[in-house]
């Protein structure tokens, strides 16, 4: 299963760049040495099983964008499952990039009227006030959207916000997220874990999680969306968890029913909000260091810290799994037993394999 990403924007708003972080190992520091886009370079991504990302980075100069409006207009905008839409918040030319982000959504309204659109309003790291500024955007893009849902966000190539905002895109596109997050919830329970997070395996966005998102990570988000949080069902309480070396998952699959989202005061270990996309962004940095100053590849990841105690390993051959544990008693070989011996199950999940037994 297909699914058509089209990246689009003006030159030198960012596109190329964003790419190359979230879809190669490349750090922040070296995308200005990356060219601009000539006319369209796509890419094929692998995510979960069957589920392929075809994204379609469009070079955004005006002889390109006239190109794709005109004689290319029914090759770009047919089959889109998300157009993404990137403004540089400091443009010198913000009349032209409305002009144009409004002939594109006309265009995606013809030949693909269920696409859903994303805006990422990027290099925030320019603008002091940030909150004001994306408010500011937020109002106006969603004023020249005319009726058209949008989700818009504030991204940087300089912190975790770019991560957030794919790893929030992504995760529309995935049509069992939820039930990755039932099983999820059944690993860390199996494990006595405080929490569980299934990545992508190049990206290292965050596919879906064991817990439920609190309100304190909806209040830190960089965006603004009428789209619910990542779905994932609450945790349950550690003391009537399974054996952490013995994991078994129902066999009938259900949507998790929502219950009220845990208050901050009902955390103990006071999880920090933007947690998953640091993660995503050090793990990045840590494959990268890895390649170049070791020439060795990244397979697995264990900490054993005062305060918790985390494993990070393969899952599927297109997923990698973390597991965090804060009680101290709970040993990391016993964490990767788990992981061992849940991975057939979210084989069949994923359609994929990592290992044959």
């Amino acid at each position: 299963m297909k699914k058509k990403v089209l990246l689009m924007g003006a030159s030198g708003s960012g596109k190329t760049s964003m790419r190359s972080l979230i879809f190669s190992n490349n750090p922040a520091s070296l995308t200005a040495r990356l060219g601009a886009t000539i006319d369209v370079e796509q890419n094929h991504v692998r995510f979960l099983g069957d589920l392929i990302l075809n994204l379609w980075d469009c070079g955004g100069q005006d002889a390109f964008m006239d190109s794709y409006l005109s004689t290319q207009r029914a090759t770009i905008f047919s089959h889109v499952g998300v157009m993404i839409y990137v403004f540089d918040v400091e443009s010198r030319d913000r009349a032209k990039d409305l002009e144009y982000y409004r002939d594109c959504l006309e265009a995606l309204k013809r030949f693909s009227s269920e696409a859903r659109v994303f805006l990422l309003v990027h290099k925030m790291d320019l603008v002091r006030d940030r909150a004001a500024e994306l408010e500011r955007k937020r109002r106006e893009l969603v004023k020249e959207s005319t009726g058209i849902g949008v989700t818009v966000f504030g991204t940087s190539i300089y912190d975790e916000s770019l991560y957030k905002a794919w790893s929030r895109i992504v995760h529309t596109l995935i049509p069992n997220a939820a039930v990755l997050s039932r099983h999820l919830t059944t690993l860390a329970e199996a494990c006595s874990a405080t929490e569980v997070i299934l990545f992508e395996r190049t990206t290292f966005l965050v596919i879906a999680t064991s817990t439920a998102a609190a309100p304190t990570e909806a209040a830190a988000s960089d965006s603004i969306s009428s789209l619910p949080p990542l779905p994932s069902p609450p945790k349950s309480p550690p003391k009537n968890a399974r054996s952490p070396t013995s994991p078994s998952f129902p066999e009938d699959i259900h949507d998790p029913e929502p219950e009220a989202e845990p208050d901050a005061e009902s955390d103990p270990h006071q999880l920090n909000p933007i947690r998953y996309e640091r993660t995503s962004e050090l793990i990045k940095a840590f494959k990268y260091s890895c390649s170049r100053f070791l020439r060795q590849e990244f397979h697995a990841l264990e900490m054993e810290l005062s305060e918790f105690s985390a494993v990070l390993d393969e899952l599927t051959k297109n997923t990698y799994v973390m597991i965090v544990v804060h009680d101290p008693t709970i040993e990391t070989a016993a964490l990767r037993l788990n992981i061992r011996l849940a991975r057939r199950k979210f084989e069949e999940l994923q359609g994929d394999s990592l290992i044959s037994s």
